[in-house]
This record gives structure tokens, C-alpha cells and sequence, in this order.
């Protein structure tokens, strides 16, 4: 089966767009369209005020900035490595390195050295932009002979010979004034063929790959989007995902800019809750995460409510289901309680719950993992417009996405315009189209494995088209096959688990074994209220507590088979980090480095028969 958006050519639709080729063109037709509208808005980290630059303003920093690395020296196609949190920054090397035709190699701000020292070493990089001293120092420590690097620019308060006997560190003032006085660097020519970024995958199973995209990719899936989606120039994106993550970087920045829509970055994640409520955002690019956690809270503030207030918030979500079902030809129509009713507890319950998110936002993209299906119903309840989408690195990267008019939040939604899909063998979903990387960097290998010659890519996933849509339902090399024989998608799972507020973090096991185990890291206060709970009712120790937990699991995967309920459970209050080497830059589990880490735990557990959940 074989299926394609009605339309194959995502330029002959793309109006304005049409003619534009590359991500410096896009850049340059931007600034022109509208140089005095609001472009960036920054934090001030000392006052806490925020900043706005405009499109005219911002093209003068990225043309100090272009300055300075034509002052490298550097021939075109070489790579400059980018380890900075996402601002102006970032921004400003990316653009100044696309437009001395040169590659970004993206790298998230908070991943581990090791991590950082080797895509440094397989990319090649000439020019590493770096946040500090101190994280060049952490990189160094590694050891990873890094003789293509010639220079690192700090942007720390700390830098130089003073600190480092390096002498390729530099200040990031000293960088960009020293080229101050240069003339005007020569004008490069930057082809749709050419590397518009090396951006290495998360690596769950192993090292990461480098990803090639080229301008073409990358331009494609912008103009595909625009398509798909009505944002425009009066929108307001919050960015917070890592740059260094093809999702954010397509969707929530190179997008922005072929609307003109304006991008405020987020102080960091810990500071995300009081960005949304002071940049008051318009639309959100995230991952499930973040729609996992409001969820959590406000289940938990239900669970504590009175009759009353739990009362209103049942009807909230029961009434508010059904007016979006209505809205999209599903279920029945409006009652004549339902229609009257909705507008009261909308202002009642709604309206606060979304206050969260600063009470403007309009449409709520959730992307890079599977978003639960009672977290999605949640929102779409309450009047939030959450679209599922689908892609992946090699994608550049979306392939699919839910619309407002168009939502069916079981499925991922239709391929964007000028995507082909179709479904192979072992039920796997293969995509062709414009958007598909040229390769891995230097793993022609890897590159024939998942890439076929007529231009079809093996995405790993298994999913069905059912008119059009397509629903995820499955990881081909993720299938747990237990000795009994059952294949299970632990996937799954996990996320149905993590519908529960007492669980952060969970990953599902049992190659191979006789039955499944999770491993979870608990919601602390949850969990003290879960202990207080049990010892009210004179329930104590490791027993009874694992006990518990396992009730608390089996409710969030009873939809599953029994075989796919978890029969052990192991817990802990440490969450899972990048800097552990445990979660991916996009908050997915790193399978085999978990299962490592609780090695002994996982043997002791398979040693003995656990208790079956009550």
C-alpha cells in the first residue's frame, strides 16, 4: 500500500516560499519582508526583563557574526560545532555559518562529554562554539584527539590563556571584535544540494549517527509545513527544545522564519512554567513531556479536590470531549445541557488549567515520542488544540502531523504534502520525498541499510494507513519477546504507565525473560503521600510498598494483555539524566545504558518469583 499528500511538489504551493532554495535565501527574504516586526525576544538573565529584537536588528548581529568566521578562513563545507543553549547565540553562528556555506553540527547544551568529545572527533569540526570554559574543560578531560579543531570560542564569563594553556580558545568578545574592522567577507554561493547541517541522532542504542541534511531537506519540509499549518507573522513560538534537535530546529525555528512569526527563548526547562505564563506564547512546539507533567498536576489537584471541584472537572473533561468529537464528525451531537454548560465551565475549569500555558496558545504541537492517549484527550477537552505529528531525524524531520481542522488524536495524522508513504514488510513504515537526508556522515553502509536506491527510507517503525492517516504501533527493534514467546512493545507501556502522576520516568524490560519487570523513578512527594497512605493502613516494607506500585501500574495498562502487565517492579527518587548518559537530549530512554545501570537490581529481581500484583 502506498499512499502520498495530493500534492508532489511542496514548492508549487508554497507561495511566497516557491522560489526559495536555500536557508540563506529564507533568511534574506525574511529580513526584506518585514526588517522593523518583532523577530526574537531574549531574557536578560541579570534583570529579567525581556527583549525584543527585530528582523533588522537581528541581521546585524548575524552579520557580525559572518564577519568573524569569514575572518577563519574556513572553505566551504567544513564544519562548525555549536554547543550552546538555545538564544541569540545559537542563532547567530547557524545563520553566519550557512551563509559562508559552511555546516552546522548542532550539539545539546547538556549532553554528557563523552557524548560531545566524539561527535566533535567523527564530524570533523574546525570551530567548536562552546557555553564556557569550564565545559571545554570537561571536554578535554576526555581525551579524544581532536586534531581537525582550530579554534573554541567561549561565551562564558571565564575564558583564555588565563584559564586554559589551549592556545585555540578564545573570548567570544575577542572572536567577533577582532573582526570588527575587517571589510565586508566575500559573498559565497550556497547550492540546495549542499549540507545544511550534520545533526546526530540520540543515539538510544548505541553512538550516534551523523545525519546529512541538505539545504533542499531541510528548505522542503519548511515550505511542506507551511502548507499543512496556518501559523503566521502576529504568532508567538516559546522555544525551549534543544536546537540541536532537528524538531525544534524545522518546526520551531527555520518555520518561524518563512512566517515571520516571532521566537522567544525560554530561560531554561526549570523556568519553562514562568516563561509560558510571561511570554504568554501562541503556539508550542514540545515534546509529550511537557503535556505529561500539566496533566500530572492537574490529576493530582483532582484527586485532593472536594466533591464539588472534582465534580466540575469530570464534566469539564466529559462535555469538552464530546464537543471536540462533534467538531470532527465523531461521536454524537451536543446536547441541549452540553451546549449551554460548556461556556460555564469552560471559565470555571478550562480557562485555568490553560492559564498554565499563558491563556493565548492556540495550537499545541507534540512531536518525538508517543503522547498518550488519556494526556492528549485531557487537553483537547479543556479547548487546546494539541496536534500529533510524526518524524524523525532522517526526515528533516516531520512527516506527518495532525491538523485543527483534521484531528484524530489516535493517529499521528497525513503525510505532508509531497511525502510519499507506504507500508513494507513486517508491517514497517517507509517514507519518500524531498525531506530525506542524503546519508549518514561517512557511514555509506548505514546509508544503503535504511536508504533504498529509488529513494524509499526504512523509518524502523511499524505503523498501519487507515484513509490516509497514519497510526504509529510499533518499534520494529524495540519488540520485547519474552521466553515465553510473547512480542510486546514496551513503549507502549511506558507511556501508559507515565499517565499515572506517581511516576517520572518508567522503562519496561524482560528479553528473554519470563515475565516483565518496570523500573520507574517516582514523583517524591507523590510517593511520600503513596508511604503515609500505606502506613495509615499499617502496610510497611519493601513488600508492601512494591505491592503498590505494581496496583498502580496494572491500572495504567489494563487496556493491555495480562502477559503485557509488569509482574516486578524496581523504584527509585533519582531521576534518569542526559548528563548520565540514561536519557537521550529529547528525554527518550537509552534502553541498554538503564538496563546497565540497574544491572544488579534486574538480576536480583529475575532471581526470585515476585509477587504478583493484587
Amino acid at each position: 500500500m502506498q499512499q502520498s499528500s495530493p500534492i508532489d511538489d511542496p514548492a508549487m504551493a508554497a507561495g511566497p516560499l516557491a522560489a526559495i532554495a536555500t536557508l540563506p535565501e529564507l533568511w534574506r527574504w525574511r529580513v526584506a519582508q518585514s526588517p522593523d516586526h518583532d523577530a526574537y525576544r531574549h531574557c536578560d538573565p541579570d534583570t529579567g526583563r525581556w527583549t525584543r529584537f527585530s528582523w533588522r536588528e537581528i541581521d546585524a548581529v548575524v552579520a557580525r557574526w559572518r564577519r568573524a568566521l569569514a575572518a577563519e578562513d574556513l572553505a566551504p563545507g567544513e564544519r562548525i560545532a555549536i554547543l550552546m543553549p538555545n538564544g541569540l547565540a545559537h542563532l547567530a553562528m547557524d545563520q553566519a555559518t550557512l551563509a559562508r556555506g559552511l555546516v552546522p553540527v548542532p550539539m545539546h547544551a547538556v549532553d554528557n562529554a563523552d557524548s560531545i568529545a566524539y561527535i566533535l572527533a567523527d564530524s570533523g569540526a574546525r570551530l567548536l562554539l562552546v557555553d564556557s570554559d569550564e565545559r571545554w574543560d570537561e571536554i578535554a578531560a576526555v581525551g579524544q584527539a581532536l586534531p581537525e579543531l582550530k579554534r573554541i570560542i567561549s561565551a562564558g564569563p571565564n575564558h583564555g590563556p588565563a584559564r586554559s594553556a589551549d592556545d585555540r580558545l578564545v573570548s567570544l568578545e575577542a572572536w567577533l571584535g577582532a573582526a570588527d574592522a575587517a571589510p565586508p567577507e566575500a559573498p559565497v554561493t550556497v547550492a540546495p544540494h549542499d549540507l545544511a547541517a550534520i545533526v546526530y541522532t540520540s543515539g538510544t542504542t548505541g553512538r550516534p549517527k551523523g545525519v546529512m541534511l541538505s539545504h533542499g531537506n531541510v528548505v522542503a519540509n519548511v515550505k511542506a509545513i507551511h502548507q499543512r499549518l496556518t501559523a503566521g507573522i502576529d504568532d508567538l513560538f516559546l522555544s525551549f527544545l534543544p536546537l540541536s534537535h532537528t524538531f525544534e530546529r524545522t518546526a520551531g525555528y527555520y518555520y518561524p522564519i518563512a512566517i515571520g512569526a516571532c521566537v522567544a527563548y525560554a530561560r531554561s526547562v526549570k523556568q519553562l512554567s514562568d516563561d509560558l505564563v510571561q511570554v504568554r506564547p501562541t503556539i508550542l512546539v514540545s515534546v509529550p513531556r511537557i503535556y505529561e507533567r500539566i496533566y500530572s498536576l492537574v490529576m493530582h489537584h483532582r484527586a485532593m479536590a472536594n466533591p464539588l471541584e472534582r465534580a466540575l472537572v469530570d464534566l469539564t473533561i466529559a462535555i469538552g470531549g464530546r464537543r471536540f468529537d462533534a467538531q470532527h464528525g465523531r461521536g454524537t451531537p451536543l446536547s441541549t445541557f452540553d451546549r449551554p454548560t460548556w461556556p460555564l465551565l469552560q471559565r470555571l475549569v478550562a480557562q485555568k488549567v490553560l492559564a498554565r500555558f499563558g491563556g493565548r496558545l492556540k495550537v499545541a504541537v507534540s512531536g518525538g515520542a508517543p503522547i498518550a492517549e488519556p494526556v492528549v484527550r485531557l487537553f483537547l477537552s479543556l479547548g487546546l488544540e494539541v496536534l500529533q505529528g510524526y518524524g524523525m531525524t532522517e526526515t528533516s524531520p516531520v512527516v506527518s502531523v495532525n491538523t485543527p481542522d483534521d484531528n484524530d488524536p489516535r493517529t499521528v495524522g497525513r503525510a505532508l504534502p509531497g511525502v510519499e508513504v507506504r507500508i513494507g514488510a513486517n508491517d514497517e513504515l517507509m517514507v519518500r520525498g524531498p525531506s530525506v537526508m542524503l546519508g549518514y556522515w561517512h557511514k555509506p553502509e548505514e546509508t544503503a541499510r535504511v536508504k533504498e536506491a529509488d529513494g524509499w527510507l526504512h523509518t524502523g517503525d511499524q505503523a498501519r494507513i487507515d484513509d490516509g492517516r497514519i497510526t504509529i504501533t510499533g518499534r520494529i527493534k524495540d519488540i520485547l519477546v519474552t521466553s515465553t514467546g510473547e512480542k510486546i512493545a514496551p513503549a507502549d507501556l511506558e507511556t501508559a504507565i507515565l499517565t499515572d502522576t506517581l511516576f517520572e520516568q518508567a522503562i519496561v524490560i524482560g528479553e528473554n525473560r519470563p515475565f516483565l519487570t518496570a523500573i520507574v523513578v517516582l514523583n517524591a512527594k507523590g510517593w511520600a503521600e503513596q508511604q503515609a497512605r500505606l502506613a495509615a493502613h499499617g502496610q510497611r516494607g519493601p513488600e508492601a510498598e512494591a505491592a503498590s506500585l505494581l496496583r498502580h501500574i496494572a491500572r495504567t495498562v489494563k487496556a493491555y494483555p495480562s502477559y503485557a502487565t509488569p509482574k516486578a517492579v524496581h523504584w527509585t527518587l533519582e531521576p534518569w539524566t542526559v548528563q548520565q548518559g540514561l536519557i537521550t537530549p529529547t528525554l527518550k530512554n537509552k534502553r541498554p545504558a538503564i538496563e546497565r545501570a540497574f544491572a544488579k537490581e534486574i538480576d536480583a529481581i529475575y532471581a526470585k518469583r515476585p509477587a504478583a500484583a493484587q
